[in-house]
């Protein structure tokens, strides 16, 4: 690539390669490329004149950057789609752009525009509004529309040009706000549901008639293949089961938070999770034709994502309407004065109300972002701002789900190490955190195991089962264990348990119907846990609660360190929403933080939810709020944002009450003009939108949160 440095500064650098160097498509793709380096934070580029901005961490990585832009060549060069962050950009981009041509037309055309065509061209921009006053008057209805429409009709009847074009300057700013809510609500909901699958599986016959698997792009995947879908993977394509069986969660498709069991020859759809199982998918759609894409599609088309608060705005702008006419009537008809009653009328609650809603609501969604916090509306930042109830599952949570292996209990005919050999041996098939802790330990004491097992076979949520020795062996819970597998424990075997297990998480090993060992897993809270909870309460919430599926007195330890309202031992994963259920009929408006994949259901069911940074990835798209970075401390500033942005909303709407009210004495009274109640009244909105706009959380006026 042949480009300019024009700007090189700390760990900023921008380069630039000319117009034609590559397209829009490919300026995403190149994007893509450059931020795969772990050195490379950010990169924006322009290709309308093949600009390259690129903030790196490591200042002597400059180097190693310009090498990377010289090896570019065409043929590297391939299309692409825009991230979530160059979406957003360009969407704020268009808006700050809009804005501006409207500022600029309007006091441009003040200067060169003689005044007879000034005023055509604003009777030509009345009009639409006039006209849908009076649709809303024959239809009956009594909203911003015909107050809107009224005052612009009764100020062109008394040729108040400047209030007219005031005012549909005014309104045309608060339509294009809305529009510009909508289109970002839109998009971070989209983009919540599209899939981040790159390459999948691909199940093919050898030669031989043998299955194998091979890893290739999803993008050239095509109908007819067959994929190889794993446990706790997103499914990314449309088709049939054709082998094996899985316990799948649907949430995205159909709302519902349990997952179905589906078998061969059953429906399966991209965007779905599995959740349990690994099944083998005969593709019958794939990109633009899933699903899941036309769910996308109708997202895009809809109307109907305004954020809650807005929608209660636009409520309170209509209810306003009726007594803002009958008092411009009153005032007619008590004072005779046309003059009085147009000043009355010129003073229109509804339309800052409308305007300094969706900027209070962009602002704290954007403040969000900034802090690496991804909120899918604003509705989910007003629903964190009055729970009064947190509920945390513990692992990845109030803790860094890192567990590590704290004691080995021998209780059978094996020595201490031999427990552990064995039980590394069985449990490091598996991934998940707990075989990690016992195989890492295995491994730091030097104890070499060698496969001395047959096949061993996972149940989910309960332990692993295989053959040791000619002999069954399995490991896992206490449950699994003594209930299922119906391993008798000696009264010494209890008396031991009892003694010295009571604060740890324990698996078991049992091999020949014998209990042979125990080994004592902890998985140490967090750090700054104790302190976020205590900040939390201080901030409104009532009830934190623990869900765990540790032991009684374990949990009841963790519980006492960190000062819990409340906690649930020994939970099983379909236990979670039923208990999120239980506090919602309680009364209480419920916050609940996961991260895995059976915290799904919980996190469907609470009124708000919000998935860790290690997320799986079903916990990240049913939550409703997703952190970027693994700090719980982000939990207090999501509290403080959204009840500022609350407070906010509230506290203009309580001064553009008082200000307005004000005026419309001063009308009444004939203390000020039609004209100047319109110009007060407008730049009274254009201030409050201004106000809006401020950071809430850099803001030196305290978060003021309502006694519940």
């Amino acid at each position: 690539m042949i480009y300019d440095i024009v700007y090189d500064k700390g760990t900023r650098l921008r380069v630039r390669a000319g117009k034609d160097a590559f397209t829009e498509g490919e300026s995403y793709g190149l994007t893509s490329v450059l931020l795969e380096y772990d050195f490379i934070d950010e990169c924006l580029i322009s290709h309308r004149n093949g600009s390259i901005l690129i903030y790196y961490n490591d200042p002597e990585k400059k180097g190693t950057i310009l090498k990377i832009l010289d090896k570019i060549t065409q043929d590297d060069l391939f299309e692409a789609k825009p991230d979530n962050a160059s979406t957003s950009k360009e969407l704020s981009d268009k808006f700050f752009l809009r804005l501006a041509k409207r500022f600029v037309k309007r006091y441009l055309f003040k200067i060169i525009l003689p005044i007879p065509l000034r005023r055509i061209r604003l009777l030509a921009h009345a009009i639409p509004y006039i006209w849908r006053g009076l649709d809303s008057l024959t239809s009956f209805r009594i909203d911003v529309a015909l107050l809107d429409g009224t005052a612009i009709a009764a100020s062109l009847y008394k040729g108040n040009f400047n209030s007219v074009g005031s005012m549909i300057f005014l309104l045309g700013i608060s339509d294009l706000l809305e529009d510009y809510t909508m289109q970002k609500t839109k998009n971070t909901l989209k983009n919540s549901l599209a899939l981040n699958v790159d390459n999948v599986w691909v199940v093919e016959c050898d030669d031989e008639g043998n299955e194998v698997e091979s890893l290739k792009p999803l993008s050239k995947v095509k109908k007819g293949e067959k994929v190889r879908i794993r446990t706790g993977a997103i499914i990314p394509v449309d088709g049939v089961i054709a082998d094996g069986d899985a316990m799948i969660n649907e949430a995205s498709m159909t709302g519902e938070s349990l997952a179905v069991h589906k078998t061969e020859g059953r429906a399966v759809h991209a965007g779905t999770v599995v959740e349990e199982g690994s099944i083998i998918i005969e593709v019958s759609s794939v990109n633009e034709e899933t699903r899941l894409n036309k769910i996308i599609q109708m997202i895009e088309d809809s109307e109907d994502l305004k954020a809650g608060v807005h929608s209660k705005a636009e409520k309170l702008a209509d209810s306003i309407v009726p007594y803002s006419l009958l008092l411009t009537a009153l005032t007619y008809l008590i004072t005779r004065n046309s003059v009085k009653a147009l000043s009355v009328l010129m003073v229109d609650f509804s339309c800052a109300i409308k305007l300094t809603t969706p900027i209070s609501v962009i602002s704290a969604m954007k403040e969000a972002s900034d802090n690496r916090m991804m909120v899918k509306g604003g509705k989910f930042l007003e629903a964190y701002s009055t729970a009064d109830t947190i509920v945390f599952d513990k692992t990845g949570t109030l803790t860094n789900a890192s567990p590590k292996l704290a004691k080995v209990i021998p209780c059978g005919k094996y020595e201490r190490d031999e427990v552990l050999r064995i039980s590394a041996c069985i449990e490091e098939h598996f991934a998940h955190s707990v075989a990690t802790a016992i195989v890492k330990q295995a491994e730091a004491e030097g104890l070499k195991h060698e496969e001395e097992h047959s096949e061993v076979e996972y149940i989910v949520a309960h332990g692993i089962s295989t053959k040791y020795h000619g002999k069954k062996a399995i490991i896992g819970s206490r449950h699994f264990v003594e209930e299922d597998e119906g391993i008798k424990f000696t009264k010494k075997q209890k008396e031991l348990i009892e003694e010295q297990v009571a604060q740890y998480s324990v698996i078991y090993l049992a091999i020949g119907k014998k209990l042979q060992g125990i080994l004592c897993i902890e998985d140490p809270v967090r750090e700054e846990a104790h302190d976020v909870i205590q900040e939390l309460k201080s901030l409104g919430i009532e009830n934190v609660v623990m869900l765990t599926g540790d032991s009684e007195n374990a949990a009841s330890k963790i519980a006492s360190d960190l000062g819990l309202t409340r906690y649930k031992s020994q939970v099983l994963p379909e236990d979670k929403a039923n208990i999120i259920n239980s506090l919602k009929k309680e009364g209480h408006q419920v916050i609940m933080v996961g991260d895995g994949i059976n915290d799904s259901p919980a996190l469907s069911a609470a009124d708000v939810s919000v998935a860790m940074r290690n997320s799986s990835d079903i916990a990240r798209e049913v939550a409703d709020i997703s952190l970027l970075s693994d700090d719980l401390y982000d939990l207090i500033t999501l509290r403080k944002l959204s009840v500022g942005m609350i407070d906010k909303i509230n506290a203009n709407y309580r001064h553009i009450v008082m200000f307005n009210g004000t005026l419309l004495a001063l009308g009444i009274f004939g203390l000020i003009t039609p004209g100047t109640s319109s110009l007060l009244h407008n730049l009274s909105t254009m201030l409050f939108g201004v106000r809006s706009t401020r950071s809430v959380l850099n803001s030196e006026e305290p978060v003021l949160l309502e006694a519940k």
